[in-house]
């Protein structure tokens, strides 16, 4: 054996991939996209930041509302006063007719409940994206990527033997034979890998959950911001009412008036905060959207990389069809978990060393169908 065939034996044994156990990968899997993350984060987070902010404010300043008795009270019946009419947040007035109305003002005191609500809708889809989805996102992913993974050893291990039977067959013309038979019979290709990914193209379970968890984030957001918009026109109008004091302790006090006029002094935090959450789940629709509308294009650069191994019939652009299916998912996946594939990186530095290496000349012969057979050393 020549110097240069041992080297060369010797750089492909040190390239497979030693095995590693399943269950430990599948934990460290990641089993939502980048930019979902985000939109959960923001769309969850940003609630519940502004919601502890109204909450501190009522457990550091008390009722959130300042009332103008008559002089005549006492700092008892003033504090009286204000606690009631906090609790009752009641508007009472006299119509044209002097018929005395009354109307509530609760959606004030609900505010900081109605976003903790909010969060909790815009928590719902990830929620059922993780229970419903995760599991079996998880095993298909790990199945992918060990098959992708023995993939690469078994081309090393071809390559191997390729070399092997060079120096074996001293007539050239018959090792030239024995691999364009090899490649008639697609010998180097890996069928399960293949119609298992082919069987996901026939799926549409993924996809459609992708679907579900952007338009139940949509109808949420929609429905926050046309909730803050009604806060707004109906609420954030009027930031004084008359409360009607003549009650409780006050009740026989003939010369107690039957209103006060109070103010509501936490109202403009609450502005900057509907605003602000308004705002944001504007912002954030279109990127919604945009995870929506990623999902009609095929995105296979990252197999693009494993192009030098003997090839998936599956991605090519004459088979893939409608992109709205679950392997376009598992697609999007595949490059989000990139870190956890041991053999990608190895591949993409063969990609750029492909050429002027002799060394895997041998093994860009087989999968090469309309390159010629050339000298391998």
């Amino acid at each position: 054996m020549s110097i240069a065939q041992a080297a060369a034996k010797a750089m492909l044994s040190d390239a497979l991939l030693q095995d590693s156990p399943g269950l430990n990968r599948i934990g460290h899997l990641e089993l939502e996209l980048p930019l979902d993350k985000v939109i959960k984060f923001v769309s969850v987070g940003l609630p519940l930041l502004l919601v502890t902010m109204a909450f501190a404010r009522e457990i550091s300043l008390g009722p959130q509302i300042s009332c103008f008795p008559p002089s005549n009270f006492t700092m008892k019946q003033a504090s009286y006063v204000d606690t009631y009419c906090w609790d009752s947040l009641m508007h009472h007035e006299f119509d044209s007719n002097g018929n005395f109305e009354e109307r509530s003002l609760w959606v004030h005191k609900m505010f900081p409940y109605s976003l903790l609500a909010m969060a909790v809708l815009m928590y719902l889809p990830a929620l059922i994206w993780r229970q419903l989805v995760m599991p079996t996102l998880g095993s298909d992913l790990l199945f992918i990527i060990d098959e992708l993974d023995k993939s690469y050893n078994r081309s090393i291990r071809m390559a191997q033997s390729i070399l092997d039977m060079r120096q074996n067959t001293r007539n050239p013309l018959t090792f030239q034979a024995e691999l364009q038979r090899a490649k008639k019979k697609r010998y180097f290709e890996y069928p399960l890998l293949e119609r298992y990914m082919q069987c996901k193209q026939n799926s549409y379970f993924l996809v459609s959950m992708l679907f579900l968890r952007g338009f139940l984030l949509l109808t949420f957001m929609t429905a926050a911001c046309l909730y803050l918009a009604y806060f707004h026109l109906s609420a954030f109008l009027q930031d004084e009412f008359s409360c009607f004091v003549r009650t409780g302790m006050l009740r026989d006090q003939n010369w107690v008036p039957e209103l006060v006029q109070c103010k509501m002094i936490g109202q403009l935090v609450f502005q900057v905060i509907s605003v602000a959450n308004g705002a944001i789940y504007v912002l954030l629709a279109p990127i919604v959207l945009f995870s929506l509308i990623r999902l009609f294009i095929w995105d296979t650069t990252f197999f693009s990389v494993y192009e030098v191994l003997p090839a998936l019939d599956l991605l090519n652009r004459r088979r893939l069809g409608c992109p709205l299916n679950d392997l376009n998912v598992l697609l999007l996946f595949l490059r989000a978990n990139v870190a956890h594939l041991m053999s990608y990186g190895k591949v993409r530095a063969l990609c750029s060393v492909l050429y002027p290496q002799r060394l895997w000349t041998s093994m860009k012969l087989l999968w090469s169908e309309d390159q010629q057979p050339k000298k391998l050393f």
